[in-house]
């Protein structure tokens, strides 16, 4: 009784289901008790007497072919009947029975154990939690992130097929309409730390609005696409929008090689300038880093080669396919471009860089470059995109007749946007064969396809899932999380106190963790001359460099907790 009162309980088309399989049911019981009849009456016609029970048995018998032969019709009335038994009971029992059951019964149970399954809730002691509202390559690294730093989170979606394979695989989901208030009442919106959305903007709109008027205090978060999304989005209350095309445009195009600077920043926190160099343009070539880094006051952290980033030893040596990253003051940046520079200033790379891929992001790229006074083409296939105007190029970038008219010849880098990570590899190959000198910087949508680029030779790779990520995670600390490439980030943490007093030789962070301190910051101002016995002061911040797993080793080496 309590198993078809729980299906009762799923609505009304489960009832009608079982309105119909109760008069199925009905109708073969009177076939039962009908046939069971007949027997009687065509026993009796051949002078042959059996008890209502054994007619009953004879009729189940025959009806589920089972026919065990010991009562059986001497005349050839009694075998028709049997034969009209036999095949009506094929039908019903044979065929009908089975498909109204699994239809009827069996079906809605499986349907409401998965609906059991599906939470539409969390906890309700849950709170300073992370609401997301899409699954992608962006909400992915986020959650990998927020498990790093053991920050709770709950994935809202609406498709529970999605919600139970998420689960499944071991990610907090739960399912519920993003235009239904309940839906973030029941999500506990009202104590969660932030709402980040990265749908479509219409859909994030919906999203925002909805979960606003549950919460009004909590801090919402949306991707955009179109710029005049980012005021709808606002008004409809969303504390801060993210353009994250405009975020990938711009950490490709800090990392081109062009134009008079020797010193490219690609990131600050507070008033402490990341900026990588091209090593082939400085002095220092053929250099140790420990020479380098007793010449200048810049900290020289590590330096990138073909996509691998290496800490600065001192006795490694500078070469030429090098790009250095380094970390000090503005000011500290500026002189080493002034005295590391090989030629005079005003001599630097004339020659336009070329962008493949005239979509949102390629020409978010392009104007990052203009700001920068570096000149550009971009190669675009797709007709209706590409303007009247000299900078760009008609053409497939798979063609090399294409990509000489660019001017791929002569310039200095190319930087590939497409969003297709496939096409992206094939187009870094097909370069690096026309020009084995010349930078690549690629864009890589998934994760996973980062190092695939760089096998393919590309010399720096931006992943949208990492830097999307921590876009988002930046705004959840309300700190400074800079990610200069994907697998290193630049992220700043309060001195542990198993740190406070010591000084930097005592500690050995990068020798113990793989991270580099480029920088002590206390009382707004940030300490960039780090020498050896330079101590951490307590009430201060660390600023770090390092991979996501240097981070992990950080925190689980001087602040006692480990990843998630």
């Amino acid at each position: 009784m309590k198993f078809f009162a729980k299906l009762r309980s799923l609505g009304p088309t489960v009832r009608t289901r079982l309105v119909t399989l109760s008069n199925f049911l009905a109708a073969l019981a009177g076939l039962v008790v009908l046939y069971s009849v007949l027997f009687q009456l065509l026993m009796t016609y051949e002078a042959r007497e059996y008890s209502w029970l054994t007619g009953l048995y004879w009729t189940l018998t025959t009806m589920a072919t089972l026919g065990f032969g010991d009562v059986v019709f001497h005349s050839d009335l009694g075998r028709a009947f049997s034969i009209v038994v036999l095949l009506s009971g094929i039908i019903f029992m044979l065929v009908l029975l089975p498909f109204m059951f699994i239809q009827f019964v069996y079906e809605p149970w499986v349907t409401a154990q998965s609906g059991n399954r599906i939470p539409r809730g969390v906890d309700r002691n849950m709170e300073g939690h992370v609401i997301l509202t899409l699954y992608g390559p962006v909400a992915a690294a986020f959650i990998s992130k927020l498990r790093q730093f053991n920050y709770p989170y709950v994935l809202v979606l609406p498709d529970e097929a999605a919600v139970i394979e998420l689960r499944d695989h071991g990610v907090e989901a739960i399912c519920g309409d993003l235009d239904d208030p309940e839906t973030f009442r029941r999500a506990r919106v009202d104590t969660a730390a932030m709402i980040a959305t990265t749908r479509s903007d219409i859909e994030n709109t919906t999203v925002v609005f909805t979960a606003r008027g549950v919460a009004p205090e909590v801090p919402i978060f949306a991707t955009v696409r179109e710029a005049s999304a980012g005021d709808i989005l606002r008004l409809a209350g969303c504390t801060r929008t993210i353009n994250l095309a405009e975020l990938m445009a711009n950490a490709l195009a800090r990392r081109a090689i062009g134009g008079n600077r020797l010193a490219h920043v690609v990131g600050q926190i507070d008033d402490l300038v990341i900026a990588e160099v091209d090593a082939s343009r400085t002095s220092l070539v053929g250099a140790t880093m420990g020479h380098a880094q007793a010449s200048t006051a810049v900290s020289i952290v590590g330096a990138w080669t073909r996509g691998r980033f290496e800490s600065g030893e001192e006795e490694t040596l500078i070469e030429e396919a090098m790009t250095l990253v380094m970390a000090g003051a503005p000011a500290d940046i500026k002189e080493f471009d002034r005295e590391n520079r090989k030629a005079p200033e005003g001599t630097g790379l004339s020659h336009p860089i070329v962008i493949v891929g005239g979509g949102r992001v390629g020409r978010y790229t392009a104007r990052a470059l203009a700001y920068r006074g570096i000149e550009y083409r971009i190669v675009e296939m797709l007709p209706e995109r590409v303007p009247d105007e000299e900078a760009y190029v008609l053409g497939s970038a798979a063609d090399r007749a294409t990509l000489e008219l660019a001017g791929i010849d002569k310039a200095p880098t190319i930087i590939i946007t497409p969003r297709d990570d496939e096409m992206n590899i094939y187009l870094t190959i097909f370069c690096r064969l026309l020009r084995p000198d010349i930078q690549i910087i690629a864009r890589s949508t998934l994760e996973r396809n980062v190092a695939a680029l760089h096998r393919a030779g590309a010399n720096m790779v931006i992943s949208y899932a990492s830097m999307g990520a921590a876009a988002f995670f930046n705004l959840l600390e309300r700190s400074d999380l800079l990610m200069i490439a994907e697998g290193l980030d630049v992220f700043k943490v309060p001195v542990p106190e198993a740190l406070v007093g010591k000084t930097l030789a005592e500690v050995e962070i990068r020798q113990k963790t793989g991270c580099s301190v480029i920088g002590i910051d206390k009382h707004d101002t940030t300490i960039t001359d780090l020498r050896p016995h330079t101590t951490f002061p307590a009430g201060s911040e660390i600023v770090l460099i390092g991979s996501a797993e240097d981070e992990r080793r950080f925190f689980r080496t001087f602040a006692g907790r480990g990843a998630a």
